[in-house]
């Protein structure tokens, strides 16, 4: 009789797999030039300034006029030659201590002559405790051997000719040309640019447009003097830091927003 084997289910019970997760949506990827597109910005709202009107300007000019009737340039000189070194000097350096230095030099060099026959190691002692002296004394030595070989050791009465000049500039020349010869010239440093740019006198990115838009706004009789006025203007009272709003002559005036008065 055939032996029936019946089939024997294992004895282990069955795991339930557990419930599936519904798949995240998968995110559309952005288009390229979405991508790179920058975040928006929130849209600035800029107000710009009132324009100054010809009588606003000639206001301003006439009180500091009244104030200072004959301004002086505060670099220290004997003549026309004396002055060009002073203001070469001055680059990147200010008045007081280009003067401290060119006292004693300019007691034994005042003309390009004497400049040469002290020699240029001579002069670096001199100057050295102006900033870049030793590249200064290089130009100082420069443009006297140029004003000897080419101007008659005289200085000569054009801005070409005196941007020529190893070391100058047409900061430099606009000084020269209205300090020793009396040249309606605007001469912008950086008071007179700070000044031009946060009055609203004449905003301009550069000296050189900051320059040109004085002279357009500002009346003839005032020029000769105009540069020393807006120097001196920067320098004591429309400081970089802490302008002194309180005791400025053109507070009432002036468009600058953040004005403390």
């Amino acid at each position: 009789m055939a032996k029936i084997i019946r089939s024997q289910r294992a004895s282990t019970p069955s795991v339930r797999s557990p419930p599936k997760k519904k798949a995240a949506k998968a995110a559309k990827p952005l288009s390229k030039r979405a991508a790179n597109k920058p975040p928006a910005k929130a849209a600035k709202k800029t107000t710009k300034p009132k324009p100054w009107t010809a009588a606003e300007v000639y206001e301003v000019f006439d009180r500091f006029r009244k104030a200072n009737p004959e301004p002086r340039g505060e670099l220290e000189h004997l003549n026309p030659y004396t002055l060009l070194v002073a203001v070469v000097l001055s680059a990147q350096a200010t008045d007081a201590g280009v003067n401290k230095a060119t006292r004693a030099l300019f007691a034994v060099a005042d003309t390009p002559e004497k400049m040469l026959a002290l020699g240029e190691d001579s002069v670096r002692d001199y100057i050295k405790t102006i900033g870049l002296y030793r590249n200064k004394a290089k130009n100082v030595i420069a443009l006297s051997e140029k004003l000897i070989a080419e101007f008659g050791s005289e200085v000569p009465r054009t801005r070409t000719e005196i941007e020529s000049l190893p070391g100058a500039g047409r900061k430099t020349a606009n000084v020269v040309l209205n300090m020793a010869f009396g040249e309606h010239t605007m001469a912008v440093d950086t008071h007179v640019f700070r000044v031009g740019n946060r009055t609203g006198l004449a905003p301009g990115k550069t000296p050189l447009e900051v320059e040109l838009g004085l002279e357009k706004v500002i009346s003839t009789e005032f020029m000769l003097h105009a540069h020393h006025w807006l120097i001196l203007h920067g320098r004591y009272t429309c400081l970089a830091r802490g302008p002194r709003c309180e005791v400025c002559l053109i507070n009432d005036l002036c468009r600058w927003p953040e004005k403390t008065v």
